[in-house]
């Protein structure tokens, strides 16, 4: 192998990598949008939970912490705004 090489194995797998998200963020919305959120909302939170216990495991500041701690409540009100809306819609 020469090093020219090297460059496109990592640019190859990068675009496996890429890939193999987005089919699960596809596989992620079909099934958001084929359950009610009661069924996958306890499923989410048990992951965002899960990623803030392990942040709260290794060598990360209070900055860092309290900045994932933002971006799930973040995605919280999104979350909620998104129902709010589909909810008006609904009693149209």
């Amino acid at each position: 192998m020469t090093d020219s090489e090297t460059p496109d194995q990592l640019d190859a797998k990068h675009d496996r990598n890429r890939e193999q998200r987005i089919a699960a963020i596809k596989r992620w919305v079909s099934y958001i949008q084929s359950e009610p959120p009661e069924v996958w909302g306890p499923q989410q939170n048990a992951v965002v939970n899960g990623q803030l216990g392990a942040a709260q495991h290794v060598a990360t500041s209070a900055a860092d912490q309290q900045h994932v701690a933002d971006v799930a409540q973040d995605i919280l009100e999104v979350q909620d705004n998104a129902s709010d809306v589909a909810e008006s819609r609904d009693e149209r």
